[in-house]
């Protein structure tokens, strides 16, 4: 019995295991540094959060990313990427435009805007080149988040919603952390200790980002919007937002 039960088991595991590292490797190349979207060019308020002294140290630079994570992403970015996730689920397009537009609406300045539509624009031609159709309206759309192509992705590359959702907020929190390594500067060391310390955070906005209600939705991070305000006026400067 063990003898012709074990190589049947051992397809079906290896198959289910295949799927899953298809699946893993395609949310790696999602949220990869290396994805050509421009990512590495904005860091939303950072810069002249750095240069007025808010940020000037690993603890200060812990404070800042954690504060948006808990303040901006959990309320706001997260519960609208399920919503995004579901409604490419379920090919309800207009529910898709409806927490498209309700995002970029949300966004507190006009550098934050720009850079959400830039990216999603850049986004939605990679995923054109690469096969998905679907996205092809948002690569020349005026306002085209760059979560709402995140999600279609997610979606249709078969990316779990929990997997999809944690690796697009380390993303966002390492690409936050290389901004503060170049700005402050920090070294190499102090900048993995800020993403050791963000890792269990990741996990507690993950359990109430999820969870949120429809009208709980919202920005809550004022000071990210009034830095990112004055970046636009900043006579020195690095990134793009």
């Amino acid at each position: 019995m063990t003898g012709i039960s074990t190589p049947i088991a051992m397809d079906i595991k290896m198959s289910s295991s295949s799927s899953h590292n298809s699946s893993l490797l395609k949310l790696m190349r999602l949220t990869s540094p290396s994805l050509p979207i421009g990512g590495y060019s904005y860091s939303q308020g950072l810069e002249f959060a750095v240069s007025s002294g808010w940020v000037h140290d690993v603890p200060s630079a812990l404070d800042w990313v954690q504060g948006l994570l808990k303040h901006s992403l959990m309320n706001l970015d997260l519960p609208i990427f399920v919503r995004l996730y579901a409604s490419w689920k379920g090919d309800n397009i207009e529910e898709v435009s409806y927490w498209n537009d309700f995002l970029i609406a949300s966004r507190d300045s006009f550098e934050l805007q720009e850079e959400d539509r830039q990216m999603g624009k850049a986004l939605a031609r990679l995923l054109v080149d690469l096969g998905l159709d679907e996205a092809k309206p948002f690569s020349h759309a005026p306002y085209g988040c760059f979560l709402t192509l995140f999600s279609l992705a997610a979606e249709r590359w078969n990316i779990s919603l929990d997997d999809a959702a944690n690796g697009f907020l380390w993303m966002w929190a390492e690409n936050k952390v290389l901004c503060a390594m170049k700005l402050i500067p920090l070294g190499q060391t102090d900048g993995q200790k800020i993403l050791s310390a963000i890792i269990e955070t990741i996990s507690q906005v993950i359990d109430h980002g999820l969870a949120l209600a429809d009208e709980d939705i919202g920005y809550t991070a004022p000071g990210q919007g009034i830095a990112s305000a004055l970046h636009e006026t900043q006579y020195t400067r690095l990134f793009r937002s």
